[in-house]
Formats: C-alpha cells, structure tokens, sequence
C-alpha cells in the first residue's frame, strides 16, 4: 500500500522537487507550496521511492491534499 505525502496547509503549489522513480528520505523537501506569500517546503514524512505525482505545479491545494505517493 501507498503512501502520501498531503499538503501542510492551503495554497499554491509553486515547486516540485523530486520526480517518480527517486527515493525520499524522511525529511526531504518534496515539494514547495506558496502560501500568504511564504514558500513553505513540504518534507517527506517516511522513506520509500516516489510513485506518482498526483498534482502539478501551479496547481491551488487544500490543507490534506495529496501531493504524491510513495512506497
């Protein structure tokens, strides 16, 4: 089974930076999400190697949106 990483809290997503096929370790910044006009950096919370990619760059996310999977 799959595991997600969600957004922290509502905004845009501004960055991706890893793609399907790297590994993540906990704590990689996965993902840069723009909020109130801060860059927030979104860390993995396990290990594993990415799967999917579930939104894109540009992309307005809620606070529990998936961002990618990882296994």
């Amino acid at each position: 089974m799959a595991n997600t990483i969600d957004a922290v809290m509502a905004g845009t997503l501004f960055k991706i930076e890893v793609n399907v096929g790297d590994t993540i370790d906990f704590g990689d910044v996965v993902a840069i999400l723009e909020s109130m006009k801060m860059e927030i950096p979104i860390e993995a919370d396990g290990a594993g190697v990415v799967e999917k990619i579930l939104v894109q760059e540009g992309d307005t996310v809620d606070a529990g949106t998936p961002l990618l999977s990882y296994k």
